[in-house]
């Protein structure tokens, strides 16, 4: 029964590899790129006073409505985002190409999943014109109020701030040490592409560990302060880089790295790999 099990599982896992995902993996990676790109623009124009968009997904939706294009491009962040959905269910339930069939690898593939299957979902609602987006900072304070009123509610906030805390720190690591490059095709790359896809890998995720830490230290003051108010979405925890002793300027360098990763993504679209590697190069 074993035995039947496990070639029933490598059976579909081949079949995945060969069919949808090499559709998919891309599609969801391009519009992950493609979402960046354009909350790092929004962002970079917010650090000098030049836009009043919010710098979120919101934001970045709003944006692409008022297009000529809009409609498109909407769609095809529809399907890319339950594209990216559909991957990392792959991977949480056969194993990743890098993680193999590691526990935490696949855990962290199902919470992915799940997010971007939400994220999905959203962009179906606002393009469909079923239901406006509320932006991250209005989401935040909204989630953070409600657990508040509940017994144990500051602790759990206080959870997840830290967690917040705790991935930026992970990706930042990660990104810093360019073990992005294990799921990349590396062979089919020439030399300075690989540098450079190596460049962008860095800088982006750490622009984008960086953005997770901030939202996680004002999750963490809401908790402390049970102040719903102090916890910040995307947008308020990018403006309040510009705060800081950096000025404009911090602001500035975060939102052009939210766009180099938004790149890199957009790379990772090209050389996924999304069948395990046939040998021990």
């Amino acid at each position: 029964m074993v035995t039947r099990a496990r070639h029933a599982r490598t059976t579909v896992r081949r079949v995945a590899d060969r069919g949808p995902l090499r559709f998919l993996a891309p599609a969801g990676l391009l519009a992950r790129g493609f979402m960046y790109i354009v909350i790092g623009w929004i962002a970079l124009q917010v650090a000098f006073g030049k836009s009043g968009q919010q710098a979120d997904r919101s934001g970045a939706l709003h944006a692409l409505s008022g297009t000529p294009f809009g409609t498109v491009a909407l769609w095809v962040l529809v399907i890319g985002f339950f594209g990216m959905a559909l991957w990392q269910l792959s991977e949480a339930l056969f194993g990743s190409p890098s993680g193999g069939q590691q526990a935490g690898t696949r855990l962290r593939a199902l919470a992915r999943g799940v997010i971007y299957g939400i994220l999905g979902y959203g962009v179906l609602e606002y393009t469909i014109g079923a239901g406006g987006q509320q932006s991250s900072d209005q989401q935040s304070v909204d989630l953070t109020a409600t657990l508040l009123r509940h017994p144990g509610g500051q602790e759990v906030i206080a959870v997840i701030g830290l967690a917040f805390v705790g991935g930026g720190l992970y990706l930042g690591y990660r990104s810093w040490r360019e073990r992005f490059r294990e799921g990349l095709r590396l062979a089919e790359m020439r030399a300075v592409t690989g540098l450079i896809v190596g460049w962008l890998g860095r800088v982006g995720g750490v622009a984008r560990g960086v953005v997770f830490v901030t939202v996680g230290v004002f999750l963490v003051v809401a908790a402390v302060t049970t102040q719903p108010r102090q916890a910040k979405g995307l947008d308020s925890a990018l403006r309040s880089l510009a705060a800081t002793p950096g000025g404009p300027w911090l602001l500035a360098l975060v939102a052009i790295g939210l766009i180099i990763f938004g790149a890199f993504s957009c790379c990772e679209a090209r050389w996924v790999r999304v069948e395990k590697p046939t040998s021990t190069m």
